[in-house]
């Protein structure tokens, strides 16, 4: 796994997007290899090179993180949520 700071657009135009949203994009480099990509046009491209191996572990763990963010979010929405963990939440 490595961090490229900046990606030349220019050196993925030969490579398909296999999943993408308005602000990422993962491409498969080949031998294995996926680039985790931000593509937001007001900030120069960067990425992170993953192995296939590393593909699954990451998402793995993104899961697990968007669990407990759900979970956060979930239960800070819920009726039982207490009234005074909104008010200290809120100032």
């Amino acid at each position: 796994m490595d961090f490229i700071e900046a990606v030349d657009k220019t050196s993925l135009e030969h490579l398909q997007p296999i999943a993408e949203s308005d602000l990422f994009a993962i491409y498969a480099a080949g031998d294995q290899t996926y680039l985790l990509v931000q593509r937001h046009q007001g900030t120069p491209w960067m990425a992170l090179r993953l192995s296939g191996d590393g593909l699954f572990r990451v998402s793995s763990l993104l899961g697990d993180a968007t669990r407990h963010l759900y979970r956060d979010v979930a239960s800070r929405l819920s009726p039982n949520y207490p009234a005074d963990a909104k008010v200290a939440r809120n100032t």
